[in-house]
């Protein structure tokens, strides 16, 4: 009798097993179905709106990516956020002496202010290490390169400064290699490296470190280089005190 209760009752539970699975099995069809049925009316829907309301679906893409960079989701099809790697500070972010030097540097060189302001704050900043004045590395800056980027001399000379990148090659090695000769404020700090060395070779005269600068040892003849660097400072120096300078040449 025992026997034969025990088997009744495994049996019972096999069925009860079999009808379970039976239930999951059918459940898990009905809510694939459905899912693939919604997912086919969303389809539908979708391309409803795009074809015929093109402007609910154009906010709604708004509204989802808010969404999603709220919650700091990377969208990788979407362009990267490159405005934090420009060199470029917006005047009003700089103290108004920096800003007055920068507006009158970016009239003169016809060049955008914001990028100025940027190279202007980080002069005054290298100034402090490099003990050059700030307006001094700016003039160098001017007549060496009239603030473009990306000009080349004959000789090789790149960038802002001017800097002879095959000469000074291993001082780009920390910034990432020779072509961080062409980012203005790699450029400006290995240039300002160079005239500090230059400087102090020449026993801390300025001019002669300028002149040593402008063309080493092979240098022939000033041609009035030093003459221009310390013009166009001094007149860095009145717009900082708040003189009317003129930018025409």
């Amino acid at each position: 009798m025992s026997f034969n209760s025990n088997l009744s009752t495994s049996a019972k539970v096999r069925a009860a097993g079999s009808i379970f699975l039976q239930d999951v099995g059918k459940g898990v069809f009905t809510l694939t179905h459905s899912g693939l049925a919604m997912l086919g009316l969303v389809v539908f829907m979708g391309l409803s709106v795009a074809l015929f309301r093109p402007d609910i679906l154009a906010q709604t893409e708004s509204t989802a990516y808010e969404w999603l960079r709220s919650r700091q989701f990377s969208l990788w099809w979407e362009p990267q956020n490159t405005a934090e790697r420009a060199t470029a500070t917006d005047l009003k972010d700089i103290p108004r002496k920096q800003a007055a030097v920068a507006a009158w540097l970016a009239s003169k060189y016809r060049v955008a202010p914001e990028p100025i302001a940027a190279l202007v704050a980080e002069a005054y900043v290298l100034s402090e290490s490099t003990k050059i004045k700030p307006h001094m590395l700016l003039a160098v800056m001017a007549i060496e390169s009239s603030f473009h980027p990306y000009i080349q001399s004959q000789a090789g000379a790149q960038g802002l400064m001017q800097v002879m990148t095959e000469i000074h090659v291993k001082k780009y090695d920390k910034y990432g290699g020779k072509l961080a000769a062409f980012d203005p404020l790699t450029n400006m700090r290995v240039g300002t490296q160079v005239l500090q060395e230059y400087i102090r070779m020449k026993g801390g005269v300025v001019e002669d470190g300028l002149l040593f600068y402008l063309g080493g040892d092979a240098l022939q003849s000033d041609t009035g280089y030093v003459a221009k660097v310390l013009a166009e400072e001094a007149r860095l120096d009145q717009v900082a005190a708040g003189e009317k300078v003129s930018t025409q040449p």
